[in-house]
């Protein structure tokens, strides 16, 4: 079995925590939000540095075409608000005001997947990496635990480019020690295996690691990847463990069409890997309404739905 876990805070809390900090010595550092500083954890942001954060309502299309603004004049610019909408309300602005004009905003999509659990459809993001993956000059991440969300804001400190960043909102394990064990564009190594490959990314890991955690106890060797960066993708790490396992299982709180399963089928099969591979995501269908852990359950992205997979990749 892989080791326990300890448990870190919700990543959005931590996203607020880190920006706090490094607004301290960087009055560069921004923040627009659009009715989100609640949701997004910012209160306490704007209340030390009213000056660097723009409220704008509802009106998430304005958020990011002042954020592009802002960081055309050398601002280094957050713009937080749910990701439901960020993806498609202001889609236009993303594709044209960020990633065609090289504004170096980095696009915090809040309360993502199924976050928002029953408010249902018209509040989940299943759509947005499908979306923002056809839109170039566009980075895109999505953390798993806090140190995978310390490493790609600093990641964007240092080099600030237009990035996606993509946030749940539930506690997450901490999957590794310290943030300097992570690199952005290289995906993490959490187990190596022989049998199975196993891929996740954001909130999605928890199960996937516990799943691992199981089907090592059944004695079926697993490895188990966080693929938090989807663009730049780690192709030869993702390449190296799929050529040394038997089959493939990624997972995702995401719909299954053009998410980290499709990006993952197509990278191998492009390089003539062929490998049994089982895409654990959501179906393209309204989906049922409750909680996260309800529809994570529901759709198999759980412990039993990769047993279940695993079994029927190894038969």
């Amino acid at each position: 079995m892989l080791p326990p876990l300890k448990m870190g805070i919700p990543n959005l809390e931590y996203m607020a925590q880190i920006l706090t900090d490094r607004a301290k010595d960087d009055p560069n550092l921004m923040i627009v939000t659009s009715d989100s500083r609640g949701s997004g954890r910012v209160t306490r942001f704007g209340e030390q540095f009213p000056r660097q954060i723009i409220e704008v309502g509802i009106a998430e299309q304005d958020s990011v075409g002042i954020s592009a603004g802002l960081a055309s004049c050398g601002k280094k610019v957050f713009t937080v608000s749910p990701g439901s909408f960020l993806s498609a309300r202001s889609f236009e602005q993303v594709k044209n005001d960020v990633a065609y004009s090289n504004n170096p905003v980095a696009l915090l999509g809040i309360s993502s997947g199924v976050s928002y659990g029953g408010l249902g459809a018209t509040h989940h993001s299943v759509h947005d990496i499908a979306a923002l993956m056809a839109v170039p000059n566009l980075d895109l991440c999505v953390p798993a635990d806090n140190f995978e969300t310390e490493m790609v804001l600093d990641s964007y400190l240092q080099h600030p480019r237009p990035i996606y960043v993509r946030f749940g909102k539930k506690a997450m394990p901490l999957f590794y020690q310290s943030a300097s064990e992570v690199e952005f564009g290289k995906a993490g190594i959490l187990h190596h295996g022989s049998d199975i490959l196993i891929i996740a990314s954001g909130e999605t890991l928890q199960p996937a690691y516990e799943g691992a955690s199981a089907l090592e106890a059944e004695g079926i060797r697993t490895g188990l990847i966080s693929l938090h960066s989807l663009r730049p993708l780690d192709k030869s790490t993702i390449l190296e463990m799929a050529a040394s396992a038997k089959a493939v299982i990624t997972l995702e709180e995401h719909s299954i069409y053009g998410g980290l399963g499709s990006i993952v089928a197509s990278w191998l099969m492009q390089q003539r890997l062929f490998r049994p591979i089982k895409m654990l995501a959501f179906p393209n269908e309204d989906l049922v309404t409750g909680s996260q852990t309800d529809l994570f359950n529901h759709y198999g992205i759980s412990v039993s739905g990769i047993t279940a997979a695993a079994a029927e990749l190894l038969r």
